[in-house]
């Protein structure tokens, strides 16, 4: 395994991970939320969910300006 690879392999892991996290509490979280206001606890949970793709398309953006 290259060390290319395996720096992409570690960031991966790492968004996949975090990303686990935030859609595993992600219920808890926009409950919470909407306690105090519903409509809030909608926009939390858009943002959450489009940051996982965010994170994505940022990646590949970052990639493809640096030639790969």
């Amino acid at each position: 395994m290259s060390p290319e690879s395996r720096s992409q392999a570690t960031a991966a892991g790492i968004i996949l991970l975090s990303a686990a996290l935030v859609i595993y509490f992600l219920p808890t979280i926009v409950l919470w939320i909407g306690n105090f206001s519903p409509t809030l606890a909608i926009v939390v949970g858009i943002c959450l969910i489009m940051a996982f793709f965010a994170v994505f398309w940022l990646r590949a953006r970052y990639q493809r300006s640096r030639g790969k």
